[in-house]
């Protein structure tokens, strides 16, 4: 969408007809009915006149059928225009938002996630969610109700000109005051509808917080904590909102006063002109009807201005998001691809790497290691060691600053990151599982599985049984993160979904920590066969889960330190001695000499 050169107003009037302009055929039917209808509104003002001068007046009941049947056509016209107006202006409303929403939902899952590193995901949400349904509300009411006062303002006037210019000329002295106050407070109702929205979106963003993690603040009885920050956040949003709406209300307020003052100096001196003959009653009543269509047109359009502001905030927020660029793709030259057998080699050469957000503290310095396929790696070392970034790096969620990453020889920067994953399974120390079913969660790397082969990658991840045990078995639906089910249980499913991926190269991480001796057991066999013939790379605290790999890679401060087997290590390199002395207590290789 080519807005980003242009300004906020710009921005997003043309984000707004990026989006309406595919359904131009409703919009021209709505603005069809919205003429309509505003043209048969003020054509009551002459019916009006016709049912005071002709019904009225003249004492004849014919002229009063005549006058009332014309008024009550009018009537139902009106009532079938509006009837198309509103339902055309609300479609297009909704299906307007329903695109947005999917195009920054869209845009959202493919972006980097050193994206979400830095900007709270529960106030991303908000943004998806409230500020679309601002635009929804504007663009499928607002808006129609902004052209429809507009026309109905400027054909009162047209009108009032008709049927008297002298009184006319009373009402044109209020118009100018009106529009002065729009435009004085306009800017100001913009910039506080926006502070009002980032403050509701603030409330949002520490209600998920807190209630997604409710069992910690119980735990520690922070609720009174809670209660307090919360109440200071619900304030400064109210804060804001009241003077937001303080300065609409003013805005409203004076603009009554105006218009209406006008209006009743024009009925005084119309009253004295009918008094003395000059003008009919009927032409009394018609300019005194088109004077309150002005008024009230002018007065709702001072609110709609309010309305518009906001909607400007809500759309510079959306446009924030959907110009937010993903710095990990696909390159845009020199496009590469894996073969469809990947054999799994990997190199890391003179890799160095620091987070977005940390610029100056690498985590990775110059590290260089060859995996060959088949080949089961383990990476062993303190906590902070880099051991979780260097997968990180492996699936392109970021770049390395210095140094080249390649899996059978392609340079990952040249590829597609999808391309890439394809070649991944990963089971983690807390899977991520997902609200639905427990098969539709297995079969998530490859949705179309069948039910056979979810079942079978489950008997071999030995999770079979506890799910055929639960009350639905296999359609059995979880809660948010898996909520009900074992650290066992989840790494079960994790392993089941990996073996169905059927990925050449396994990223196992810490996929047997923080379980039970038998979650643990169970682990353990469910693992070998999804290691077979596989490039499998293990980070492990527990150094006894990784004594049989074929070499095991020592990481410390986000350097190679040692590369070998266990009892290599064990002789050679003193921090994997450390280790090892601490987690053996009767280790059954001698302790490194010193």
């Amino acid at each position: 969408m080519p807005i980003s050169d242009a300004g906020p107003s710009n921005r997003t009037l043309a984000m707004v007809r990026h989006f309406v302009i595919p359904y131009r055929w409703p919009i021209a039917g709505a603005l069809a009915a919205l003429v309509f209808t505003a043209g048969i509104t003020l054509s009551l003002g002459q019916g009006l006149r016709l049912l005071v001068d002709q019904g009225f007046a003249t004492h004849s009941p014919e002229l009063l059928n005549q006058s009332v049947g014309l008024f009550f056509v009018l009537v139902m016209a009106l009532a079938v225009g509006t009837f198309a107006r509103f339902y055309l202006v609300s479609w297009v409303g909704e299906r307007v938002v329903a695109d947005i929403r999917k195009q920054v939902f869209n845009h959202l899952i493919d972006l980097h996630p050193g994206f979400f590193e830095s900007n709270r995901g529960l106030e991303i949400q908000s943004r998806l969610t409230a500020d679309t349904t601002v635009l929804q509300s504007v663009i499928g009411s607002t808006v129609s109700i902004a052209l429809r006062n507009a026309l109905m303002l400027l054909g009162g006037i047209v009108l009032l000109f008709i049927t008297n210019p002298k009184l006319t000329l009373i009402v044109m002295l209020a118009i100018p005051l009106v529009v002065a106050p729009i435009l004085i407070f306009g800017r100001q109702v913009r910039r506080l509808s926006r502070q009002s929205q980032d403050r509701v979106a603030d409330v949002g963003s520490y209600v998920g917080e807190i209630l997604g993690q409710i069992k910690t603040v119980q735990a520690y009885n922070h609720q009174p904590e809670d209660r307090h920050h919360f109440a200071t956040v619900v304030e400064g949003a109210f804060s804001t909102a009241r003077q937001r709406i303080r300065q609409r209300a003013w805005l409203t307020s004076v603009v009554i006063v105006l218009v209406l003052g006008a209006v009743g100096v024009m009925l005084w001196v119309g009253g004295r002109d009918v008094i003395s003959g000059n003008i009919s009653g009927g032409e009394l009543a018609a300019f005194v009807f088109y004077s309150l269509i002005v008024g009230v047109s002018a007065g709702a359009l001072s609110e709609v201005v309010g309305e518009l502001q906001r909607a400007a905030g809500a759309a510079a927020r959306i446009i924030e998001l959907l110009q937010t660029p993903c710095d990990i793709q696909a390159p845009a030259t020199d496009l590469q691809t894996l073969p469809p057998l990947v054999t799994g080699h990997i190199c890391l050469d003179k890799v160095t790497f620091a987070y977005p957000t940390r610029p100056d503290a690498a985590v990775i310095h110059d590290f260089s290691l060859r995996v060959q396929p088949g080949e089961t790696l383990a990476l062993v070392g303190p906590s902070g060691a880099g051991k979780s970034t260097l997968f990180d790096l492996l699936l392109r969620f970021f770049d390395p600053v210095q140094g080249l990453i390649t899996v059978d020889g392609v340079d990952l920067r040249q590829l597609d990151p999808a391309d890439l994953r394809r070649c991944f399974a990963m089971v983690s120390q807390n899977p991520a599982l997902f609200y639905g079913s427990i098969a539709d969660n297995i079969r998530y790397g490859r949705p179309s599985a069948t039910r056979a082969e979810v079942e079978a990658a489950a008997r071999i991840a030995h999770a079979d049984d506890f799910i055929r045990a639960m009350s639905a078995g296999y359609e059995t639906r979880l809660g948010d993160a898996g909520l009900g089910l074992s650290g066992g249980q989840k790494q079960r499913l994790a392993i089941a979904r990996a073996l169905l991926v059927d990925a050449p190269i396994l990223l196992l991480d810490e996929a047997t920590s923080a379980l039970d001796a038998q979650s643990e057991h169970l682990i353990q066999q469910a693992l070998p066969p999804l290691m077979a013939d596989r490039t499998t790379l293990v980070i492990a605290h527990r150094l006894a889960t990784v004594k049989h790999a074929d070499r095991i890679a020592v990481i410390d401060q986000g350097r190679l330190q040692a590369l070998g087997t266990h009892s290599e290590l064990i002789r050679s390199n003193p921090l994997y001695a450390r280790l090892a002395e601490l987690q053996f207590k009767a280790p059954d290789e001698e302790p490194v000499s010193s």
